[in-house]
């Protein structure tokens, strides 16, 4: 299996998401279904089944944080010095030619990406089409919604 990218922030994110799950939410939902058991008849019981669901999500989610974290490569990229050259990591700032907006977006390993945290993965277009690219480059890009022409303002390295 290859080893996925994941900055140091993001593996961090995941370790406490994996905490948390396993130190509260397991013991909560553990409670939940002796609880649900004590009110007897489990084929009729929906609070039950719904606590086992429940359950089955939870241990699917801690599974699969141990795995990607177990196969990711952590990259520190306060360590990183491309430049002003964008790479995996990087936080660029893009202004819309057209409309003369600025966007702000970090690289991300895909498990870390979050678009309402502005993170966006790796191996989005938009990422494939920054990488390698430096700041006041311009380009364009197929977006969903259109094509669309974006400058690079600035680009930076910082955690």
């Amino acid at each position: 299996m290859n080893r996925a990218p994941m900055t140091a922030q993001g593996a961090q994110r995941l370790r406490e998401e994996l905490e948390r799950l396993k130190s509260v939410e397991r013991p909560r939902i553990i409670k939940d279904i002796a609880e649900a058991r004590a009110h007897g008849d489990l084929k009729e019981n929906a609070e039950y089944h719904a606590a086992r669901e429940m359950q089955g999500f939870i241990e699917g989610r801690i599974k699969e944080l141990e795995a990607a974290l177990s196969y990711a490569d952590v990259i520190d990229i306060s360590r990183l010095n491309p430049g002003s050259r964008i790479v995996f990591g990087a936080t660029v700032e893009l202004a819309d030619e057209d409309s003369g907006e600025s966007i702000t977006y970090q690289i991300v390993g895909d498990l870390e990406a979050d678009i309402k945290r502005k993170l966006i993965s790796v191996s989005s277009p938009l990422a494939r089409a920054l990488i390698g690219k430096s700041e006041g480059d311009s380009f364009d890009f197929q977006a969903p919604n259109g094509k669309r022409s974006y400058e690079i303002v600035a680009v930076r390295y910082a955690v």
